[in-house]
């Protein structure tokens, strides 16, 4: 065990690198193809450093194929490592000690390890077991999770019967069940409508505040991480882009705000103040240039009657297809 006590991630020049098989197109290309294959080297992570310390919730963004999963599968022992270091709570991932593996775990959204056919009790069960829980510990942590997630009238029914937002909720009550220190969450709310989205959300903050845990989530739904995180890790095409607080993130790729307003003379043209990105309910959106946002507010207030002003961020969805693009841009150069 050779990372620092004081942080649960240590994560050095971390590299993976697959190699693959190149097919060609045509049946010729393809015959010679089944005697002499041409390979190639496809590097899914490539030199990414970052450390995190106990408790501290941090989001991992990235477009498809920027290796998130493949970084999550390194941190929680399934994938060697190429190149590079990393360490979770002071050991080697990939050695898969046991000590470890009873203090992390790995949710991925839609992932099945409960059984289909049986209730969700009966493989908590199984998990008690495979975990060594004392029968207190178990049937404390059951209760609690049963009151959080709500999930009295669920663990009793067969999974098959459950709604895809009910198995998740079961699916993530027995992924904690060994009341892990570390969790990595890959895309835990995928698929779930809102109302569970946010249950799941609550779920985790909750269960961070009263366990101390520390959680490394990817998700494409950003209100999981802006619920969830301050600081985000977002990584392209391999490489880190970016590291840091969510909302230095959103300062430091995009010039613009929104000025949002509602005049009481609903005709009036706004166009000067800033360019008008849509009008809704009688509330105009300008975007403007965030050094002119002073300027243009007081202009605004000064010229015009007005029934409600507001300035905005640019929605994160926004923020984080600017950080992708300039990404591809780099990449590309």
């Amino acid at each position: 065990m050779g990372a620092s006590k004081a942080l649960t991630i240590d994560v050095k020049e971390l590299s993976k690198t697959y190699t693959v098989s190149e097919r060609s197109g045509g049946l010729r290309d393809a015959m010679k193809g089944l005697f002499r294959r041409t390979k190639k080297e496809v590097r899914a992570v490539d030199t990414i450093s970052f450390q995190i310390v106990p408790g501290e919730m941090v989001g991992f963004l990235g477009p498809n194929g920027a290796g998130k999963t493949t970084t999550l599968k390194m941190l929680s022992g399934l994938l060697f490592p190429t190149k590079g270091t990393a360490h979770v709570l002071g050991y080697t991932p990939h050695e898969r000690n046991k000590d470890f593996l009873r203090q992390i775990t790995l949710v991925t959204g839609q992932r099945n390890q409960l059984v289909w056919d049986i209730p969700a009790r009966d493989s908590y069960e199984l998990f008690k077991a495979v975990y060594d829980l004392t029968p207190t510990d178990f049937k404390r942590t059951v209760d609690e999770f049963v009151e959080l997630l709500e999930l009295e009238e669920l663990i009793t029914k067969p999974v098959r019967n459950l709604s895809l937002g009910e198995r998740m909720k079961v699916e993530i009550a027995g992924s904690l069940l060994h009341r892990p220190r570390v969790l990595f969450l890959d895309e835990p709310t995928l698929g779930l409508d809102i109302t569970m989205q946010r249950r799941i959300r609550r779920f985790f903050a909750e269960y961070n505040r009263r366990e101390g845990a520390t959680i490394l989530l990817t998700s494409h739904y950003m209100a999981d991480v802006v619920a969830l995180c301050k600081r985000v890790i977002v990584i392209h095409q391999g490489h880190l882009l970016f590291d840091g607080d969510l909302s230095d993130l959103v300062r430091r790729f995009t010039g613009h705000k929104r000025i949002m307003v509602k005049p009481e003379d609903q005709s009036l043209d706004l166009s000067g103040y800033g360019e008008i990105m849509s009008r809704d309910s009688g509330v105009v959106s300008l975007r403007v240039p965030r050094e002119e946002i002073s300027k243009v507010t007081a202009k605004l207030l000064a010229e015009i009657p007005i029934i409600d002003l507001s300035v905005e961020d640019p929605p994160i969805e926004d923020v984080i297809e600017t950080v992708f693009a300039e990404g591809d841009d780099a990449a590309n150069a």
